[in-house]
């Protein structure tokens, strides 16, 4: 009887405490350099994709599809961090910049 409850002690303690546990890590590794240069070049091209629209460099519809192709970027960043425990490789970081640069050469000059 006395294990059951030391059981049903810990399993709750840790229901409560793991969630805290992971959020503050996630929150620390989510500025990881790697992560974090990504990101903000994902930022800056959303802002350019946004400046080309205004300006009727691009049609809505284009600037819709960079933003669909930004946004899978991002997507794979979160699921690559999230295998990492966090972070990403220098290699994935490559991937990634090599998809950004594709998007890129479509936003315009």
């Amino acid at each position: 009887m006395r294990s059951i409850k030391f059981s049903t002690v810990l399993v709750s303690a840790l229901m409560v405490g793991a969630p805290l546990l992971s959020h503050a890590d996630g929150d620390w590794k989510k500025d990881h350099p790697r992560r974090a240069e990504v990101n903000h070049r994902l930022h800056r091209q959303n802002q350019r994709i946004n400046q080309e629209r205004r300006e009727g460099d691009i049609s809505p519809a284009q600037a819709h599809q960079l933003h669909r192709e930004d946004h899978q970027v991002r997507k794979e960043e979160r699921q690559m961090a999230r295998d990492q425990h966090g972070t990403i490789t220098p290699q994935q970081q490559q991937q990634l910049n090599q998809q950004e640069n594709a998007i890129s050469q479509q936003i315009g000059h």
